[in-house]
């Protein structure tokens, strides 16, 4: 087999240098037309196909942005990637997809990638506390972006959805329906979309007239394990709570499994509002009230503040992106308690000691 014709192949053909060639290709350099010509007829006689990855190289530039997400499976970041793409290909950049799977090493490891140069920025998403070393990692990068989440530490530029107005709409959309007892199932406790999501639920409670309380709060991880155990602890121990406002898909998923286990139904017996809105809650029996979060406003925003930072410009900003209250019919007006609660059969004891009481 043939080797593919080379950049110093063109040369030859062209009468030219290799490097009046290359620098002709990457557009720093101005030919005559005559000269220009003479380039273009030797690259398709001999169809050469430049090295995207050589090109790049010559011009400090990769024209590729990386993305990276906790894990694809969840519907919130799946969507946030298809975002991010389609700005980016507005815009000519390319994006490389990267799972962490919300390990710090593998989120460490994709930092130093964008130092090596292999793209020219980085949206950055995690999903769980730091000890400092994330933070370090980033501020000593160039061109990252914080989604979703908050690194403490960071100077950098970041694009979040209004967490604490989410509570907030949650929060009053339960008061106005009647409820007295709520509880609240967020994420970890040391992130801030979870402490901001319960601020605004319990200020917003706490400052109505309506005698309304946060009954229990819950905090864990954005996860179904944590919607399953936190739903069962409520039905063993808080028999008094009529709603919840869970702060993730996931975590409400979770919910949703265990009172289907119960025998129990939304809107019958507990009435809910979600956080995301991410998956087709429309579509579930009763369909799922929700905060819904702009994902396609994210990665817009977030693609915009790149491409800042890729022109020169360094001065870092936190852009807050407003959410929106999406009423479908798992909120109704409190019925009758339940009697001494209702309790999940053949299941473990929950393992929870985050509950707090209120």
């Amino acid at each position: 087999m043939s080797k593919p014709p080379s950049l110093g192949d063109v040369a030859i053909a062209a009468r030219l240098s290799p490097a009046a060639v290359s620098r002709y290709l990457n557009g720093s350099l101005t030919l005559p037309y005559a000269t220009s010509r003479r380039i273009d007829d030797a690259i398709a006689k001999l169809n050469y196909r430049p090295n995207p990855h050589a090109r790049s190289l010559s011009r400090g530039r990769s024209d590729t942005i990386g993305l990276v997400v906790p894990e694809i499976a969840n519907p919130f970041f799946s969507k946030l990637a298809a975002a991010v793409e389609k700005a980016a290909d507005e815009v000519g950049l390319g994006v490389m997809l990267c799972s962490s799977l919300n390990r710090a090493e593998r989120e460490l490891d994709y930092i130093e990638r964008l130092r090596k140069n292999f793209v020219d920025g980085l949206l950055f998403a995690t999903n769980h506390s730091d000890n400092g070393s994330l933070a370090t990692a980033i501020n000593g990068a160039s061109s990252v972006v914080l989604l979703d989440e908050d690194v403490d530490g960071t100077d950098v530029s970041k694009v979040f959805s209004d967490n604490e107005q989410g509570g907030e709409l949650a929060a009053r959309h339960l008061i106005e329906a009647g409820h007295k007892h709520i509880a609240f199932i967020g994420g970890p406790v040391g992130l801030m979309s979870s402490r901001e999501r319960a601020l605004g639920c319990r200020r917003t409670v706490n400052s109505s007239q309506s005698g309304a309380e946060i009954t229990v709060e819950f905090f864990g991880d954005y996860a179904i394990s944590h919607g399953r155990e936190a739903m069962a602890e409520i039905l063993d121990r808080h028999a008094d709570v009529t709603a919840v406002f869970a702060a993730s898909d996931e975590i409400l998923i979770g919910m949703l499994s265990v009172l289907r286990e119960c025998g129990l139904h939304i809107g019958d017996h507990l009435s809910v509002v979600t956080f995301d809105d991410a998956g087709p809650l429309h579509l579930l029996d009763p369909p799922i009230t929700a905060i819904r979060q702009s994902i396609d406003d994210i990665g817009r925003r977030a693609l915009a503040l790149i491409q800042k930072g890729l022109s020169g410009a360094v001065e870092h900003v936190t852009e807050r992106v407003p959410v929106e209250l999406v009423v479908r019919s798992s909120v109704v007006a409190p019925r009758t308690q339940r009697r001494g609660g209702a309790r999940l059969a053949r299941r473990s004891p929950p393992a929870i000691s985050k509950g707090i009481e209120r």
